[in-house]
């Protein structure tokens, strides 16, 4: 996993919340000036998103843990937890540094994100696996696209923020051994999957709709082909991952 020290381009206020109401700018990597309001919103957008993913997944994975039928298992979801709150810090750190208030970044994502989680609340523990490593899997997909649109630095930052931290090793040999002991739970499995992926394209496009400075990105891109070749690529990674977990795409 990424170390999240990497990622610092900035000394960090003792008010986290400071970030627009400090007296000075701070300098960005290349020792310029970053003043307040002067931040892409585009990139800005990309963050906030990012931001509450992280926050959800530190909740999700503690919650998850509670559901884990062995000890080892539990201690497992705990460091990944940690390891995602640790994410969100290190953009919270970025986004301070850009004058950006945290919250008011995460803000306009909050209610797509909570539509999604509330719509996939798995019913037990190997669902929890698989909306984990699917569900979260296309979305970094997603983001990483996005990434490579960015410059060198905010570019560093993303990429490590959505370094796996041990989930997909972890939700692979976990539902793997659980169909091994009852084949019967693959096709359950592989129904949600499908049920998740469709829920996370909806609410992608309704980020779509509201924020075009984050999809702005992506129409940078260029021509239909170039997008779809995109999508493309998202898609035959999901493949690629259930088969990893055993199961039918």
């Amino acid at each position: 996993m990424a170390q999240t020290s990497q990622t610092r381009t900035g000394s960090v206020p003792t008010d986290v919340n400071a970030g627009t109401r400090a007296a000075a700018p701070t300098a960005d990597a290349t020792g310029e000036p970053v003043r307040p309001g002067t931040a892409d919103p585009a990139l800005v957008d990309l963050l906030g998103l990012l931001a509450f993913g992280e926050l959800t997944a530190f909740e999700r994975m503690a919650t998850d843990a509670r559901m884990a039928p062995a000890l080892a298992d539990k201690i497992a979801l705990g460091r990944m937890a940690a390891a995602e709150f640790a994410h969100f810090e290190a953009i919270e750190r970025e986004l301070t540094r850009l004058g950006v208030d945290m919250e008011q970044a995460m803000a306009p994502f909050v209610p797509a994100l909570t539509a999604f989680h509330n719509l996939t609340a798995p019913s037990d523990w190997l669902e929890s696996l698989v909306k984990a490593y699917v569900g979260d899997s296309i979305a970094a997909d997603f983001y990483r696209e996005i990434a490579g649109r960015l410059e060198p630095g905010p570019q560093a930052l993303v990429l490590s923020v959505l370094a796996d931290a041990g989930h997909a090793a972890f939700a692979v040999d976990r539902v793997r051994a659980a169909i091994d002991s009852n084949p019967a739970v693959a096709g359950r499995l592989a129904l949600w999957a499908r049920r998740l992926v469709g829920e996370a394209l909806t609410q992608a496009q309704r980020v779509a709709v509201d924020r075009d400075a984050l999809t702005s990105l992506l129409a940078g891109v260029g021509d239909l082909e170039q997008i779809a070749a995109i999508f493309n690529r998202i898609m035959a990674a999901h493949g690629r991952r259930m088969s990893a977990l055993g199961l039918s795409a």
